[in-house]
């Protein structure tokens, strides 16, 4: 048996009993926890905790947290870590006044991004994903959703799916995969939407599927990509193959797409700049999470997810990084949280809520991540000492991350 036991902790913050599966409005406040505490992991799983004069005497490793903070490990719930290159031209491009809807026309963007990887080994492609899963964790990040979208065609899509599933063959942390084909229309089927659509849903999905690549099945909803009515038909043909949704929606338009999400028993619908009252109705009393990707704001200069919004309303909300090249090139869950407290009005507690129980909830691994339970995956961050939990948003753009246990 593998023991490990952390000693003096200043607080164990995120204490939940089994029976949480997400927080939502007014209780997004709450984070239970408990100071001078311990915590015991046996063979990789949470074996008790509580007050520090309570702690067992023997452990095979002895952690001393004392002036620190342990909490869940950040669950990650939307990337695109899995790309070629990068985009830095674009970057330039607006910096020069070009908006991201210019870029695109002009054969930037995603079909950018597309190009780029269909040149690129499925070896390389591995490698520099390896990279970043590496550096997301040494943020404090333990589980992490990641998207493939970057292909645009048979062999690419299939490419960066193997891809993340040898990501979750060699690494720690708990990774899940959805398959994002309809992520924008290649340029050779830019008029033939239906030709596109043929090859997503009757040769690449039965494909992914009988090789078990993918968890959830994903669709940009937005002008010049996909229409609500074409989102539908792709979601419907996931749902017919076991893949449950998770939508890119609102983030320059409102199109209606929110109302058919919930319809399909969407996990979760991700971007949310923009927000009806109409979407926030239907959001209610549904199964469906709100995800919002503050980095994504801060990099393309557009408004933030309405957060005080969407929580005041009684709702839940997560948060996640949008690791991508294109619209937001970092893996920081710390510098979410601090965007979404400063940009968002979020308080730190709200924030740690949507980025560790929300998080795993918005990629289905609530029942073993996300919280300080019994039973519950060991995945820990274990800060540097700090004074309190505000600390990690309000010192944006430093790591206080100590040690992450996974």
């Amino acid at each position: 048996m593998n023991s490990i036991l952390i000693l003096n902790i200043k607080s164990l913050v995120g204490i939940r009993d089994a029976n949480a599966k997400m927080v939502r409005g007014a209780k997004m406040k709450i984070l239970p926890s408990i100071k001078n505490a311990f915590l015991l992991i046996e063979n990789g799983f949470i074996k008790s905790f509580g007050k520090n004069e309570d702690a067992p005497e023997r452990a095979d490793e002895i952690i001393d947290a004392n002036g620190k903070f342990v909490l869940p490990a950040w669950c990650d719930s939307h990337t695109h870590i899995v790309y070629a290159g990068s985009r830095e031209s674009e970057f330039a491009d607006k910096i020069n006044g070009l908006t991201y809807e210019e870029i695109a026309a002009r054969g930037g963007g995603i079909l950018n991004s597309a190009k780029r990887l269909n040149e690129t080994s499925e070896e390389e492609l591995f490698e520099s994903a390896w990279q970043r899963l590496e550096e997301m964790k040494s943020y404090g990040t333990g589980a992490v959703e990641i998207k493939s979208g970057y292909g645009l065609c048979y062999e690419g899509e299939l490419k960066i799916l193997r891809v993340i599933r040898k990501l979750k063959e060699k690494s720690a942390l708990t990774i899940k995969a959805t398959f994002l084909g309809a992520h924008a229309y290649p340029q050779e089927f830019k008029n033939n939407h239906e030709g596109y659509l043929k090859i997503l849903l009757e040769e690449l999905l039965p494909k992914i599927v009988d090789e078990g690549l993918a968890d959830f099945i994903d669709v940009f909803c937005e002008e010049n990509y996909f229409s609500v009515n074409e989102t539908k038909r792709i979601l419907e043909a996931g749902e017919k193959f076991g893949l449950r949704a998770k939508v890119h929606v609102n983030q320059f338009n409102i199109l209606g797409a929110v109302k058919m999400c919930v319809a399909q028993n969407a996990l979760s619908v991700d971007h949310l700049e923009l927000v009806a009252e109409e979407d926030i109705a239907v959001l209610k009393n549904s199964s469906t999470i709100p995800v919002a990707l503050p980095s994504c704001s801060l990099f393309l200069k557009i408004p933030y997810t309405p957060a005080r919004k969407i929580i005041d309303a009684g709702l839940p909300i997560a948060l996640a990084t949008d690791f991508n090249p294109g619209s937001a090139p970092s893996g920081n869950m710390n510098l979410v949280n601090s965007l979404a407290c400063i940009n968002m009005n979020m308080t730190p507690e709200e924030a740690v809520n949507a980025s560790t129980l929300n998080g795993a909830y918005a990629m289905g691994v609530e029942n073993e991540l996300g919280s300080i339970t019994i039973g519950n995956k060991a995945n820990l961050i274990i800060t540097k000492p700090i004074s309190s939990l505000t600390m990690l948003p309000y010192s944006f753009g430093n790591n206080l991350v100590e040690r992450v246990i996974l």
